[in-house]
């Protein structure tokens, strides 16, 4: 490990190749960069769950630490490291305090691996665009999590009205066994056609929305989520022509899928680590068109996955909370 003080994104780089040298890494290996971007204060958790993560993908790992924004000097701090703690790979923390760490992208992009996609997350409050971030535009994919907002549904919304392709939040990716259960419902040939279905959840609950508007993007009708606030998921009931209900409930740590005239149905379910549901993200890294269309249907915001994948970097300067002055178009900057 090579530890570094106010120092330079300059040094930074010639101590990677230098870890690089001594460790026998190639570059050549890696899947992916992973930019994780993080206050001081959540650094500890955010750590556990990339180097989970990185234990499953081969992948350089730039963890931006926003140390002390309003710090009146800019200084930089870095770690860097190669088959430490923050897994088998190539990793950089990178501590940056004062204006600095508005201007991160000046010391992440010249550590990007070669010719390997790009994935931000966001270990935290989600920017409200995340055009105001450059370490996200510079992404292929973009990785939230409205739960930790103060605001979940309000967030859950602002994401649906900021998306572009290749954006996903964790608060979809924490549906995936849900997911499963109830696909596995369709299994088989059906005669008869889904007429409703019911979400056991918080009205407010992002899950709970978005498994509604999967299962309405899916079947094609109107689904209804019923609970209080922010109430976890509980069950879904899925109503059928000939009168037969499916049901999929949590009991104890099961998940049972019950439908008339078969055997129950029972798969473990509990509470998955944060470091598996990046990794679960990070398995994919092109455009998550199932996402978008439920995101549109719970948002009730259209036209998702037609929109462009690619932003254009926003001022926007977090100490006045106002947007700065606006970049030419291309077609405007060669006129």
């Amino acid at each position: 490990m090579t530890t570094l003080w106010d120092t330079t994104g300059t040094h930074v780089v010639r101590a990677l190749a230098a870890e690089r040298r001594t460790g026998g890494a190639v570059t050549s290996g890696l899947a992916l960069t992973l930019v994780v971007v993080t206050d001081h204060q959540d650094i500890e958790e955010a750590e556990e769950a990339a180097a989970l993560a990185a234990s499953m993908h081969p992948m350089r790992m730039l963890m931006v630490v926003r140390q002390q924004i309003d710090a009146p000097v800019p200084r930089l701090d870095a770690e860097v490291t190669i088959g430490g703690r923050l897994g088998p790979g190539e990793s950089v923390v990178l501590r940056m305090y004062g204006r600095l760490a508005l201007h991160a992208e000046s010391v992440t992009l010249p550590l990007l691996a070669p010719d390997a996609p790009v994935v931000t997350w966001w270990f935290g409050q989600p920017p409200d665009k995340i055009a105001y971030d450059p370490l996200g535009v510079f992404a292929e994919r973009r990785i939230t999590d409205v739960l930790r907002s103060e605001d979940p549904s309000a967030a859950l919304q602002q994401r649906a009205v900021d998306f572009a392709p290749g954006d996903t939040d964790l608060a979809w990716t924490r549906l995936t066994p849900w997911r499963a259960a109830l696909a596995s419902a369709f299994d088989g040939r059906r005669r008869h056609a889904p007429t409703g279905a019911t979400v056991r959840g918080g009205s407010n609950e992002p899950s709970a929305r978005l498994l509604a508007g999967w299962l309405a993007s899916r079947l094609d009708l109107d689904v209804s989520v019923d609970g209080t606030d922010d109430e976890p998921i509980s069950g879904v009931e899925i109503e059928f022509a000939n009168g037969k209900t499916t049901r999929a409930t949590l009991e104890g740590s099961s998940l049972v899928l019950r439908r008339e005239g078969q055997q129950d149905s029972y798969q473990p379910f509990g509470e998955r680590p944060l470091g598996e549901l990046l990794a679960e993200e990070l398995r994919r890294l092109d455009a998550d068109h199932i996402y978008a269309a439920a995101l549109s249907e719970v948002t009730g915001v259209e036209g998702l996955e037609e929109r462009s994948s690619t932003r254009q970097h926003i001022w926007w300067d977090p100490a006045t909370g106002k947007e700065g002055p606006q970049q030419p178009e291309p077609e405007e900057a060669a006129s």
